[in-house]
């Protein structure tokens, strides 16, 4: 990126404004693909914990946790620097978490149970349908919420998942 903005100074300076154009689109591709890149990260952080909830139908804080975290960092990451418009819009979360679930699955099957699952296995265990629609609600609310009331958002959906209403009661 250091090239990228050396070469538009020289394009500003010399009067190319097509190229400095060019370059500044360049910049703003390779800018939307980090983004999607760090969205896609937690996508996956998201799954693994989501993946682990349904399969040992129980809720953990160190979950909830990282669940929470993942779906605010999302909300930082996702709305674009105007403020009012989005990289993902709320139609188009399917096909990023069915590419997610699977990038999630190696990682859940380390974690699940003990590591005793492999990700074959644990694939064949879990309703992937089902995972997706709980993680798009979820995503959803990124959307409906302020960053400084998603937190409770989000806890009022996770104590509707397997375990949600014992970890509530702190069981």
């Amino acid at each position: 990126m250091t090239q990228e903005l050396i070469d538009l100074r020289i394009s500003i300076i010399e009067g190319r404004y097509a190229d400095a154009l060019t370059i500044v689109d360049e910049l703003e591709g390779m800018s939307k693909k980090a983004i999607l890149h760090n969205i896609e990260s937690f996508l996956v952080r998201l799954l693994v914990h989501l993946i682990k909830n349904q399969i040992e139908l129980r809720l953990t804080n160190s979950w909830v946790a990282s669940i929470s975290d993942s779906i605010l960092q999302i909300k930082k990451l996702n709305i674009k620097d105007n403020k009012t418009s989005y990289y993902i819009e709320r139609d188009e979360w399917q096909p990023l978490l069915v590419k997610a679930f699977e990038a999630a699955i190696r990682p859940a099957s380390v974690e699940v149970e003990g590591g005793r699952l492999t990700p074959y296995q644990l694939k064949g265990r879990l309703d992937k349908n089902h995972l997706i629609e709980i993680a798009i609600d979820l995503l959803l609310l990124t959307y409906e919420y302020e960053e400084e009331d998603l937190p409770d958002g989000i806890d009022t959906h996770l104590i509707q998942l397997p375990g949600g209403e014992g970890w509530l009661e702190g069981k």
